[in-house]
């Protein structure tokens, strides 16, 4: 278990500020003070979590493993979307509680062809509403037989920031780490609505980052 470097400046400052107070609190010999500097620092550090170790639960090139961690809140079909140049999309969609890793993850292997941020509103990322009004990032992406799906990540009404750190023209393998949301909020993975894909989670399933896998695509045609 490692501490994300998209949340250096967070867990950082959480850990020297808890040291400044741990240390004298508990030379002085004021348990409950060093205590509340321990866990304070604790909670922060847990929420800036990255496991290690986790691999897709296949090797099939055409599974996409999931972008985030969390609960599906929703599987729908769309008319169009940004993220398939505007054809119908199958959306896969996942709330992350504050208590999940918040890292995101790649769901193939993929070249990444563009990301579109939007300012938007902070609702809370358990409504409706949220997945359309509030800020949010797209990542478009390029499979290796050229079809193109998307990532969004999308803000809530505790998280006010999105982490992207990559631009057209990145390559990334399944399950690597290309950013993060901090605190609550939501993430999405966008297919074409194609003959013969599947999808392979419902509302309500736990979900794990770059293990679990929640589309199987069909060979390209």
């Amino acid at each position: 278990m490692l501490l994300t470097g998209y949340g250096i400046r967070e867990w950082g400052t959480a850990l020297a500020a808890a040291v400044a107070v741990a240390i004298p609190s508990f030379l002085a010999g004021w348990w409950p003070v060093t205590a509340l500097a321990v866990v304070s620092f604790a909670a922060i550090a847990w929420f800036f979590r990255d496991p290690l170790g986790r691999r897709p639960a296949t090797g099939a090139p055409l599974d996409l493993a999931s972008p985030a961690d969390g609960r599906v809140s929703a599987v729908l079909r769309v008319a169009e979307h940004a993220a398939t140049a505007g054809r119908p999309a199958v959306v896969v969609r996942i709330f992350l509680s504050v208590l999940d890793v918040h890292v995101n993850r790649m769901p193939a292997a993929v070249e990444v062809l563009g990301c579109d941020h939007r300012p938007g509103r902070y609702l809370d990322a358990r409504t409706e509403a949220s997945a359309t009004l509030n800020e949010s990032n797209l990542v478009r992406l390029r499979l290796g037989d050229g079809r193109p799906i998307g990532v969004k990540q999308i803000s809530g009404a505790i998280a006010r920031r999105i982490v992207c750190p990559i631009e057209a023209g990145h390559r990334f393998e399944r399950g690597e780490r290309f950013g993060m949301i901090k605190v609550g909020s939501t993430t999405e993975l966008v297919v074409p609505d194609e003959v013969g894909v599947e999808v392979l989670v419902a509302p309500g399933d736990r979900v794990v980052g770059g293990v679990t896998i929640l589309v199987r695509m069909p060979p390209a045609s």
